[in-house]
């Protein structure tokens, strides 16, 4: 299963958790302003979605293991710091997916098999490394 119907099926299933950057980057996204149009969401709008998630997906939280991670991730696979971060959450709590559009499809970095779930051909995941939740 790929594309929406691979994350809304996770989401059912209690299977996807989020990265705290990932709720950062949401709010910051949604709260840019978009050339001259204001932007997609206001202030109160963004807190209150950005609570909604919290609610609603285990969140995993950044720890000094994670971080050098990232750090050796950055500079192994020559990511951007913030995908580099991404990634790390995956790697750090053996989740054998990260849902992204930012990486290369079918790509594994690590113990970590990236899937874009807006685009790209199905990947079939490899066995999970002790789990089956994904990031």
């Amino acid at each position: 299963m790929g594309g929406h119907g691979a994350v809304a099926a996770g989401a059912a299933e209690g299977t996807i958790c989020l990265p705290h950057q990932a709720i950062v980057e949401f709010v910051a996204a949604v709260t840019r302003p978009i050339g001259g149009a204001g932007s997609l969401l206001d202030p109160h709008d963004a807190r209150r979605e950005a609570e909604e998630l919290l609610s609603q997906f285990d969140v995993l939280f950044p720890d000094e293991e994670l971080l050098r991670l990232a750090l050796r991730g950055a500079a192994a696979y020559q990511l951007s710091w913030f995908d580099a971060h991404m990634w790390a959450y995956a790697e750090r709590f053996g989740l054998p997916e990260l849902l992204s559009e930012d990486f290369q499809h079918g790509r594994l970095y690590g113990t970590v098999q990236v899937v874009n779930p807006f685009g790209g051909t199905a990947v079939e995941p490899g066995p999970a490394p002790g789990s089956t939740r994904r990031a």
